[in-house]
Parts: structure tokens; sequence; C-alpha cells
């Protein structure tokens, strides 16, 4: 199986490390991409372990059911649907659960698929390729306010407002079909650039995100794992961008605290409501060969927490 690996898995031993596999546990990969930690996953289980991986993108899936490995199986669906998949594959509660966020690797050198400005491409950006609307097809659709909107609260762009009206102006005339198009609009509504960065970057991210619905993705997926863990059981989350990892910091933080108790509420020790989680250690980034090796693991953030007993 690591043979076949497409891209450098980002973290990978870090993840499989933090996961501390049972040989004979049961642990879910929700984001196969192109197998690496699932390659790690299994190297580490037992005769009697099994792993389930998820992935909406075909080709990932494609990929994954090559796989010959009777502990293994592939499933295509998004991670939000975790509950219902392990109760389709007959399991109550797992020993782990890894999510690699983001786009991958072989996503962004695909050129078809339209997620990078490398290349001159039809906008697409859907990670399931079976259904939803194009990048293409929401920038004809979408209001100059809706567009305004998603550019700013999910790439962060400051100059939102003078992309939207750019790409409004521009379909009057001709439908944004391409990432060239929208590279040249980009480019011509964004004042000032970060060094080293293309303009385009933050509007790309935001519309894959917005399109892929990627933090309500994720938002509903972390609730999911908390319940399907078993005592002990570790959660590995890595990030790729501030929006993920705050909702990943701030859901395990809240998970650790458990409900609060107004001020000088009297109630017993054994009655003071306790958390899931708790936190294993601290935030973890690639190291700096790593990033050498692979520019892409610069961003990554990975947060690991353990199921307690709160029984």
């Amino acid at each position: 199986m690591s043979a076949a690996l497409a891209h450098e898995t980002v973290l990978l031993n870090e993840a499989i490390e933090a996961l501390e596999i049972n040989p004979n546990g049961i642990y879910v990969d929700c984001t196969y991409g192109r197998g690496g930690h699932s390659a790690g996953i299994l190297q580490r289980l037992g005769e009697h372990g099994r792993l389930i991986a998820l992935d909406r993108d075909l080709a990932a899936v494609s990929h994954g059911r090559a796989v010959n490995d009777t502990r293994f199986c592939i499933i295509h669906s998004g991670f939000s649907r975790l509950n219902e998949v392990l109760d389709e594959q007959g399991v109550d509660l797992v020993d782990g659960v890894l999510l690699d966020l983001g786009v991958s690797s072989p996503q962004l050198d695909d050129a078809e698929r339209g997620f990078s400005f490398r290349f001159d491409a039809p906008l697409d950006m859907r990670m399931d390729a079976s259904r939803g609307l194009t990048a293409a097809e929401w920038l004809e659709r979408a209001e100059e306010t809706e567009l305004a909107e998603v550019i700013r609260e999910y790439g962060e762009e400051r100059f939102a407002g003078q992309i939207a009206r750019a790409i409004v102006a521009a379909r009057k005339t001709h439908p944004v079909k391409t990432t060239r198009q929208l590279v040249e609009l980009v480019g011509k509504a964004v004042r000032t650039r970060e060094p080293g960065k293309n303009p385009a970057t933050r509007t790309f991210q935001a519309i894959r995100i917005y399109l892929n619905q990627e933090l309500e993705e994720l938002g509903q997926v972390l609730p999911q794992c908390v319940s399907r863990l078993r005592c002990g059981g570790r959660l590995a989350v890595i990030s790729f961008h501030s929006l993920e990892d705050r909702i990943v910091k701030h859901f395990m933080r809240d998970m650790v605290q458990a409900d609060r108790l107004p001020r000088n509420v009297p109630i017993r020790e054994s009655e003071v409501p306790r958390g899931k989680l708790r936190l294993v250690g601290r935030a973890v980034r690639a190291g700096e060969q790593e990033v050498q090796r692979n520019p892409r693991a610069r961003s990554a953030v990975m947060r690991v927490a353990e199921r307690i007993d709160v029984a």
C-alpha cells in the first residue's frame, strides 16, 4: 500500500504515534486521500485489527479500493456521516479517529479539478465531483453580496468587496469558467500582495471551502467522533488554516471543560460535571526537515485529545 502513495503525507509519524494504536483496535481514517495515514495505521494493526476509511473524492475511493487487506475498507462518503457509516459497518465504538483536513496534493495537482491557480483549467473545485455546483456555476449565479461575504469569511480576504464587484462586472460579458480568468480578475482587484503568495490564494481557498461545506462538515463530525470513541480512544485532527484550527481548538477545549455550573452552587464532588476529553500534549507542527521536503506541511497543525470515562 505505501509504495503506491502519490504524495507526501503530512505529519505521518506524529499522527500515528498520537493515536497510540491498539493492535486489535478499530480505527477510522476520515480523510483517506491517497492512504498515507491509513498505511501507517495498518502497519501497526494486528490480525484482528480493523481500519475504516472515508473519502468523498471518487479518485481517492478508487485508490483505496485497490488495497488488498481484509482488515481495511473504504467508504465513499463525507465524514459528516460518520455515525451512519459506523452503524452500517456494525461498529459501536472505535479506538481512534484521524482527520487530515483540507485539499490533498493529488487534488491540487490534477488540473481538471480546478483547485489550483497553477493551471488554466475549468473551475470545478468539488471534492465530490459526482454532486453539487461547480465553482463556475456558483460564480455565475451568486449575488454580489454573497460573493463578497464568502470570500471575506472563508478566505479572510480584505479586498472581498472589490473582487466580488469584478466578478459580477466580468460575467456580464463572459462567464467566469476557468481558473485563469478568475486569477486575472482577482489580480486586478487586489491592490497589495502578500510576499511570495499569489493574490488569488485567499479567493480560491474561500470558494473551495464554501462549495464543499468544509467548515460545516468539520463542525458536524467532531461531536460524532467523541460519541464514538471508547474510553482511552484518541482523536487526532490535522488542520491547514486558521478557520479549521479555531473550530478544532475551541471544540476540544469545550469538551475538556464540560458544562459549567453557576458559581457557589452547593454540589458534591461526585456530582460535578466532567468533560469528555482530555488534551494530549500541545499542538504539533511539522519540523523543519519535513517543511523543506514538503512545503505544504508548513501550515499544518495537529491537535490530539483522548476520550475519558464520564460514567
